[in-house]
């Protein structure tokens, strides 16, 4: 198994998280520069923006969650040389899962939809562990 195999889809995880940045930067400008809101209005607190922005904001701060225990098993799994093809596939299932999150929570916010798309994501991420934990176990 190459490195590249399990690092395309952290790759794919890290560009999902810079898109939702630069989407929530440019929404945010927009709504100053619209006077949608006053700096005054936000410079307390998040709560007073935009509907749409704080839809971007809360996928973008949600990509510092779970995602977190993703990075780190593939970094662990690349040091301990225990990344194999099962666990680059459940990667990508994982990715696709916050792709799916993330376009959800940012536009229609379908909250039954996004739990569903949360919970695929987290238990792949639990098998991921398992697989892991038993390989280097083994």
């Amino acid at each position: 198994m190459t490195a590249t195999a399990v690092l395309l889809p952290v790759f794919v995880e890290v560009a999902l998280t810079f898109v939702l940045l630069f989407r929530m930067g440019s929404l945010r400008i927009r709504a100053l520069r619209d006077r949608t809101l006053r700096i005054g209005d936000i410079a307390l607190g998040e709560p007073n923006w935009p509907k749409p922005t704080l839809q971007v904001q809360n996928a973008f701060q949600n990509q510092f969650e779970l995602p977190v225990l993703f990075y780190v098993l593939i970094a662990l799994a690349l040091i301990t040389q225990h990344a194999s093809a099962p666990l680059a596939g459940l990667a990508w299932l994982f990715v696709i899962s916050r792709v799916v999150h993330a376009f959800i929570h940012s536009t229609s916010n379908d909250v039954p939809r996004r739990f569903w798309a949360y919970c695929f994501g987290m238990t792949v991420l639990i098998i991921m562990w398992l697989w892991f934990a038993v390989s280097v176990i083994a």
